[in-house]
């Protein structure tokens, strides 16, 4: 639903070696990461059998006209839950299933979208201060990716004391990315809500399928920045024993 940033340190890098407590901190975020996306899945194909008279595209076509967006395009984009919103491009882009689809889950996932054009739309906060870190967080993953790469070759970059604050400081960018897009979720499954409910698409039991649907969608990256945080902390745990 919107950019995904690399989360290096999950793969199996940590500075100083793999503690039990980093293992720990790696195995609850996978396993709480997999249940979450397994729940998504499931909720998504019990919502796709439930009907409604139309698609996931004309929904979204619907909303932004409904809201004044005349110039964002809603287009079809391979792939399963690959929906997001191009800010740059202005398009909504859908799923192949979504933007066929005439269900539920189709109508929940194209509004939460078409909520990410209404925020561009009328500057929110919160997107607004997401984008511009974008920049920011491409170029901390491009530096975490050498210096984990250096490390797998045996340079002991991480036991340089400068070595590892600056480890903690891009690592803390990315965190702070994945923290930040909490509201920007949060904010755009409201907007779809309300919306689906004031348009009349959907019977009162069918709106609460959809809001289902949209919780799960942000648990992932409730999940995601939880993990990240617990990274973090962990990182920076070694840094401060490192200097005492």
């Amino acid at each position: 639903m919107t950019l995904e940033t690399l989360n290096l340190a999950i793969i199996g890098f940590a500075p100083g070696g793999f503690s039990p407590l980093y293992l720990t901190i790696i195995g609850v975020t996978f396993l709480t990461s997999m249940l979450i996306s397994g729940m998504l899945k499931r909720r998504f194909t019990e919502y796709s059998q439930i009907p409604l008279r139309v698609t996931g595209a004309q929904v979204a076509e619907q909303m932004l006209r409904q809201n004044g967006i005349t110039d964002v395009r809603v287009v079809s984009v391979p792939g399963q839950l690959t929906d997001h919103y191009d800010p740059i491009k202005k398009t909504v882009n859908l799923s192949e299933p979504v933007y066929h689809m005439n269900s539920v889950a189709a109508a929940a996932v194209a509004a939460h979208e078409c909520g990410h054009a209404l925020q561009h739309q009328q500057a929110y906060a919160w997107l607004a201060f997401r984008s511009k870190m974008v920049p920011a967080v491409q170029f901390s993953s491009k530096i975490l990716n050498y210096i984990m790469i250096a490390g797998l070759f045996g340079i002991g970059l991480m036991n340089n004391p400068t070595m590892l604050w600056i480890w903690v400081g891009l690592f803390g960018v990315t965190t702070l990315f994945s923290i930040i897009t909490l509201p920007v979720e949060f904010d755009a499954s409201r907007r779809a809500l309300v919306w689906l409910e004031g348009s009349g698409l959907a019977a009162s039991m069918e709106h609460d399928k959809a809001k289902n649907a949209l919780f799960w969608a942000a648990m992932t990256y409730v999940a995601a920045a939880v993990g990240s945080l617990a990274q973090l902390a962990y990182f920076l745990m070694i840094a401060l024993n490192r200097r005492e």
